[in-house]
């Protein structure tokens, strides 16, 4: 299978989905390197992270729109597209901007179809960066999917590995809600095996990266790979599960129950900050469902409670490791 990078995988499922559909649009700044690019020509950039390179030119300015610097223009345009039979892609170049623009998302576009009684469907996803460990500072590095996910009407998608991108972001474009879709910003140049040809993963169904007996890990986005290393270091001490949610909303708890039932232990691992997050959402659930199946109280390690820092050496610090989820897990086991 062949072999690669994140970027190239978001690229590609882009590149397919507007060949399979022409009502399929792209929507934002600088999408088209309307800036003069590096090699200084229109279309030679392709985004701030260059997971659009090479769209404007096969497909042009109609359907990869340059904007202005305005995310309300970005995420309105797109809901009015969207009711109107488009299936725009609109890019926010970091999701920390959506502070701008969460009126067009959440008190429209998400309620559009509960709103006009079923007879509207809003098949559009908002694309953005997300995380830290980029060096992007407090107003540019966070882990934002909980606010997302606690909005009802959209689905949020928070991919892993190259595989999940492309699969992941071509089910979202075909969707037709609403779909926050959120890449983090240290996994674009992630390589691993992605099929040439265009396929999709469903929304709601958690993935397990790591079989094991003895703990349950569950792992979002860039924490899987954390998650994974770290199963991979103890596979001869402990037995370590690791689940993929995918998505935080749709959440697939019956996978995980499955899990912590087998297992009887928990930790939950999110770069996200700790109150009102997926650690807890997850934990709670366990706890109402299957609190008779944990040996042991259930862990959760997140990022603390403040904004991201930035000093390289504080986010470092900030951001939950590979050494912080295997003393979690030892903790668990001799709990």
């Amino acid at each position: 299978m062949p072999v690669k990078s994140f970027r190239e995988a978001i690229n590609e499922a882009l590149r397919q989905e507007m060949e399979r559909d022409s009502n399929v649009i792209l929507i934002g700044e600088d999408i088209a390197g309307g800036h003069g690019g590096i090699e200084g020509g229109i279309g030679s950039t392709g985004s701030m992270f260059g997971a659009l390179k090479g769209l404007y030119d096969q497909f042009g300015a109609s359907r990869v729109i340059d904007t202005p610097i305005s995310e309300s223009a970005i995420v309105g345009a797109a809901a009015g597209a969207a009711l109107t039979g488009l299936r725009p892609v609109a890019e926010l170049m970091f999701m920390d901007f959506f502070g701008v623009c969460f009126d067009q998302i959440y008190n429209q576009a998400a309620k559009f179809r509960y709103m006009f009684g079923g007879n509207c469907s809003v098949p559009m996803v908002v694309r953005g960066a997300v995380g830290a460990g980029y060096g992007s500072a407090a107003q540019h590095a966070q882990a934002l999917w909980p606010i997302f996910s606690h909005v009802p009407g959209l689905k949020v998608v928070l991919p892993s590995n190259p595989y999940d991108a492309k699969g992941l972001l071509i089910q979202a474009i075909r969707d037709d809600d609403p779909v926050m879709f959120l890449e983090h910003k240290v996994l674009y140049n992630e390589k691993g095996e992605v099929p040439d040809e265009p396929y999709s993963i469903p929304f709601g169904e958690a993935n397990v990266t790591r079989s094991g007996e003895d703990v349950t890990v569950v792992a979002f986005g860039r924490m899987v790979g954390f998650a994974n290393d770290v199963a991979d270091k103890l596979r001869q001490e402990i037995s370590v599960e690791v689940i993929d949610p995918r998505t935080t909303s749709p959440l697939d708890m019956e996978m995980i129950i499955e899990s912590v039932e087998h297992t009887g232990r928990l930790l939950v691992v999110d770069e996200a900050n700790p109150l009102c997050g997926m650690c807890s959402e997850v934990i709670s659930n366990v706890a109402i469902e299957s609190i008779g199946a944990l040996k042991v109280a259930p862990e959760k390690l997140s990022a603390p409670h403040t904004p991201v820092p930035a000093a390289p050496n504080l986010e470092e610090l900030y951001i939950p490791s590979r050494d912080r989820i295997e003393s979690s897990i030892r903790k668990l086991m001799v709990s």
